[in-house]
């Protein structure tokens, strides 16, 4: 058990630079708002709805983190900084990352059985600050959501997701292979307090490029037609 928790801390290490030991990630609301989940899920498990929802509502007055007792969670989850809502029929992976306002949200299912209505998370996926994504959607592994993304559909396997609603968006070679990159950015390292700035910045790069690339098509046409075209001397006809 202590080698599992010295093997948690020093993976919200990893992801974040800021701690300059262990001894102050214990004290993260992320950290206390899972360990708590722990038990509140054991107790839903065995069917003690109550205690559980009390340890929940306990652990959200105390964090203000909400994780349905019911959602279930796997190894090594760092909610960074809270103010996240994780649905009752949520599943998540080893290694996510969630930063601050993120919602896992649930759809009201037409035919009134509750069934999978929350999202599914698979190892190693990052998502940005603000982002929701709602309803029974499978997020499959390494896949990173842009911040204040609204995510509704499934999410293919290191695809990288911005916008409203969200969309994919290319990512470069060096960046995709890099083992971590936080707040689940396109290219570069968005500091949290400018990355909605900078996430249009990325957008509007992409926009150039195929912009440059259109007109750059669009030259070489019309280069093309004034070559086949005929010459005429004159204005009158080749004899």
């Amino acid at each position: 058990m202590f080698k599992g928790l010295i093997a948690y801390l020093d993976s919200i290490k990893r992801r974040d630079p800021a701690p300059r030991s262990r001894w102050e990630i214990l004290l993260y609301p992320g950290l206390l708002a899972v360990g708590m989940h722990r038990i509140a899920h054991w107790l839903f498990e065995a069917d003690l709805f109550f205690l559980a929802r009390f340890v929940n509502h306990l652990a959200r007055w105390l964090t203000g983190i909400d994780i349905h007792p019911g959602a279930r969670i796997g190894r090594h989850l760092f909610i960074d900084h809270g103010f996240t809502v994780i649905g009752e029929t949520a599943e998540i992976g080893d290694n996510v990352t969630i930063y601050q306002c993120v919602t896992l949200g649930g759809t009201d299912p037409a035919n009134g059985i509750a069934g999978k209505r929350h999202p599914t998370l698979s190892d190693d996926v990052i998502v940005g600050s603000g982002a929701q994504i709602l309803g029974p959607v499978t997020v499959h592994p390494r896949a990173r959501i842009g911040a204040n993304a609204v995510v509704t559909k499934d999410v293919p396997e290191g695809a990288v997701m911005v916008g409203i609603p969200a969309r994919s968006t290319l990512v470069d070679a060096t960046e995709y292979a890099r083992e971590f990159v936080p707040y689940g950015t396109c290219h570069e390292t968005f500091d949290p307090a400018t990355q909605k700035l900078e996430l249009l910045q990325c957008q509007l790069e992409q926009l150039q490029k195929q912009l440059a690339a259109l007109m750059a098509e669009k030259g070489g046409d019309s280069a093309a037609t004034r070559t086949d075209a005929p010459r005429r001397k004159g204005g009158g006809t080749a004899d």
